[in-house]
């Protein structure tokens, strides 16, 4: 996700720092943006000069500090509310005060995000679909505390960068994920309980209902951990059975197969 957004942005003209925890991890972030404009450039999709021009306005740290001068800081950490805090808390140190801070979580409360810092009315959510450069929507989600004029600019940067908005309140799953993890659920628990093969119910989707992908390819690639959590976000908040985690999605999480990141998941990937 992360390497999706900084994409995006630096192609859309945006110069922009992406910082990651370490060298190795930062530079697989920027391999696969390399990768995946020169496969545009293959295929017609993207120019050399656009591609030359978008790796010109992205630059790699590994130093939140550096993040410093920046008008816009868009997270995309980990699905876990205290290593985004920590994350947040630090930024508010060393960002000037005018700096919009917004985070890409799928399920997690804005606020309490927000509360690890002294800027609730300059804090938003931006959340973008997956994989970045190819999906059109961003979901805005809007706590009560953010301004009116935060949310304004947060709408345009989005908008600026090709993607059609939709606005949230900030509560568990917004709209995407509040309406598509039951869907998930269901499709885990048919295959838990042999109502077809995975292949049939991915297909049943698909070409009955016009998916673009199926639930379970849909699944391997968000991430099987990932969904988990976001599945026990919502029945922890919502306390509804149709937010139940099966007992086949938590033993391939447990036994490390979280998707096609993995290697494995619901189907099997090679390299």
């Amino acid at each position: 996700m992360g390497s999706g957004i900084a994409q995006v942005c630096a192609q859309k003209g945006h110069p922009t720092v992406v910082r990651e925890i370490n060298d190795q991890a930062l530079q697989k972030g920027l391999d696969r943006i390399r990768g995946f404009l020169s496969e545009g450039v293959k295929r017609g999709k993207v120019t050399q000069a656009q591609m030359d021009q978008t790796l010109a306005n992205l630059k790699g740290t590994t130093s939140l500090a550096d993040l410093k001068d920046c008008d816009l800081v868009i997270e995309a950490v980990i699905e876990n509310l205290e290593e985004k805090r920590k994350v947040f808390a630090e930024l508010d140190k060393v960002c000037g005060p005018s700096t919009i801070f917004a985070s890409n979580t799928s399920s997690i409360s804005i606020t309490a995000q927000a509360a690890a810092t002294k800027r609730l009315d300059r804090f938003i959510g931006l959340h973008f679909m997956n994989p970045v450069p190819i999906m059109k929507l961003v979901e805005i989600v809007r706590p009560d505390g953010t301004s009116a004029e935060t949310y304004a600019t947060a709408k345009a940067f989005a908008e600026s960068l090709g993607k059609i908005t939709v606005t949230a309140k900030d509560t568990p799953g917004f709209i995407v994920n509040l309406l598509l993890v039951p869907y998930i659920c269901e499709a885990v628990r048919a295959l838990e309980q042999g109502l077809a093969t995975r292949e049939d119910i991915d297909t049943a989707m698909e070409l009955g209902c016009g998916m673009p992908m199926g639930p379970l390819k849909l699944l391997d690639m968000v991430g099987l951990d990932t969904t988990l959590y976001i599945m026990d976000v919502l029945k922890s908040e919502f306390k509804e059975p149709k937010y139940d985690a099966p007992q086949l999605l938590r033993q391939k999480v447990a036994a490390g197969h979280n998707g096609k990141k993995a290697g494995r998941g619901f189907y099997e990937y090679t390299k």
